[in-house]
């Protein structure tokens, strides 16, 4: 009986209680490579309510962001990659990485550089959940 309880429970469970018992050590990787003026890829796909690590990576020699604000807003964010979301973006300098831990809600988000011209020139996409 207590075992069905606890699986009844879990699956009842909202999303940010599961986000904070997700195991993010088996959450897929998704890598995104801002250069200059892309994202690679320019849509990402992820999946709904689902854990999930996206790594970013900025090969080119200055700084670019990956602002989402309505994609962060949604998505539940592991509590310790928190505190890297700025106004819904990342900030990332030249040749940097970094991993920001989270699971995403379902729709359809716009993604772009914010810095001078580079949504202009190209660097902007979408996130598409599923």
């Amino acid at each position: 009986m207590k075992k069905l309880l606890a699986i009844a429970a879990m699956t009842l469970m909202p999303v940010s209680a599961a986000a904070q018992q997700a195991d993010w050590a088996s959450a897929p990787v998704v890598e995104v490579t801002l250069s200059s003026f892309a994202f690679a890829p320019a849509t990402l796909h992820l999946r709904a309510d689902r854990p999930v690590i996206l790594r970013l990576v900025n090969s080119a020699s200055g700084g670019h962001n990956f602002k989402a604000p309505e994609f962060f807003s949604a998505a539940t964010v592991r509590a310790g990659d928190r505190a890297a979301l700025r106004d819904g973006g990342i900030e990332l300098g030249g040749g940097a990485t970094r991993d920001i831990a989270l699971v995403p809600h379902a729709g359809r988000y716009k993604l772009r550089c914010t810095h001078t011209f580079h949504t202009t020139f190209g660097m902007r996409g979408d996130i598409v959940v599923e």
